[in-house]
């Protein structure tokens, strides 16, 4: 994989913090800047595709009954009303 130089700016006190963590890891700011930038393109991505597997799923019918649907609200507030 080739790699490339890229600029940006960043806030003082950010840098000054990937500094510090990346002393505190022995690893250089290049390293960490690749491994935060491949985590994010990571769940950005993944989330794209869930959303796009939905849109496919709702565009073929393929819907949750109310009763399940109903089931799972009350389970993730506790039967709380809101």
């Amino acid at each position: 994989m080739s790699k490339e130089n890229i600029t940006f700016r960043l806030d003082s006190e950010k840098r000054e913090a990937l500094d510090q963590l990346a002393a505190g890891v022995d690893r250089d700011r290049s390293y960490l800047i690749n491994e935060a930038i491949t985590l994010y393109l990571e769940m950005h991505q993944w989330q794209i595709e869930e959303i796009h597997h939905g849109i496919a799923e709702a565009d073929a019918g393929d819907f949750a009954p109310e009763e399940e649907v109903s089931a799972a609200f009350a389970r993730l507030t506790h039967g709380k009303a809101r």
